[in-house]
């Protein structure tokens, strides 16, 4: 019985000494190093959760939309008329400062004062006059002039596509090209042939890129059909207009001339943003 007793109590020893061990490597957590841990789980979330959120962020900052924006625009400028019926043919250089009240991402009007240059030359056969009673029409001549054009006017826009910085819920897009047609005024001046005015109906398309949230670069091209006859004109005088006897009117057989600009523009005044809470 002494034995048996001895044994049990040396198992129950062995067992307490096993818990004991077992306790003693346990780490107690006071409600200090409870509190301590609970910041530093905050932080490591945070910085894991950053990359997610921060997106967020910056497509609120870029979802902005302005009222208007304003720029300038350099390039090339040509004649058609009697003295050149060839596009792009006798290019020169003109500039263009532009103003363009935004309605929407689709829709604008831009007012546009624009400077150029044209001239041609009648390499083929003109008549002096086109109305003598000879068979030639008159002496065959030569015309060369050389003169500027001064154009105001006024077109609406239509983006193919929504435009703006390309995130967001609008889906619009950082890239568009647009169709545009207006209404203007333009005045010919220089080159000995005196001063002469008349309507023009500007049409053309175009490309925009918004290059930042704020700048836009683009380039277009437009003709300006004018009701002027009187671009051409030298210092002896219009020899171009009607030289083949043919009457004009409004348009018919009237000089236009065409743009071609890269331009950059800068968006002014943001809009207010509705809040959907």
């Amino acid at each position: 019985m002494e034995v048996i007793r001895g044994s049990k109590a040396l198992r129950a020893g062995s067992k307490a000494h096993r818990a004991g061990r077992y306790q003693w490597k346990l780490p107690v957590l006071s409600s200090m190093s409870i509190a301590n841990l609970l910041p530093r789980a905050k932080r490591v979330y945070f910085l894991l959760l950053l990359p997610f959120l921060l997106p967020f962020t910056l497509r609120a900052e870029e979802e902005v939309e302005y009222k208007m924006d304003m720029g300038a625009g350099l390039g090339g400028c040509y004649y058609m008329g009697d003295a050149n019926g060839v596009p792009f043919a006798n290019l020169s250089a003109m500039g263009a400062i532009t103003a363009r009240r935004i309605f929407n991402a689709r829709m604008a009007l831009k007012a546009n004062l624009a400077f150029g240059h044209i001239h041609g030359s009648t390499d083929g056969f003109i008549p002096t006059d086109a109305y003598s009673k000879t068979a030639e029409g008159g002496y065959p001549t030569k015309v060369d002039f050389s003169r500027n054009v001064l154009d105001l006017g006024v077109q609406f826009e239509l983006n193919f596509w929504g435009f703006g910085t390309g995130v967001g819920y609008k889906g619009n897009s950082r890239i568009t090209p647009y169709i545009l047609a207006g209404v203007g005024i333009t005045v010919g001046m220089g080159g000995g042939g005196g001063t002469c005015a008349g309507m023009n109906i500007p049409v053309g398309l175009g490309v925009k890129y918004k290059l930042k949230p704020r700048v836009n670069i683009g380039f277009e091209w437009t003709t300006r059909f004018s009701t002027t006859d009187k671009l051409d004109a030298t210092p002896e005088g219009t020899q171009l207009k009607d030289p083949y006897g043919v009457k004009s009117k409004m348009f018919k057989n009237k000089d236009s001339y065409s743009f071609a600009m890269f331009f950059i523009t800068y968006d002014m005044f943001p809009k207010l943003r509705k809040c959907n809470n």
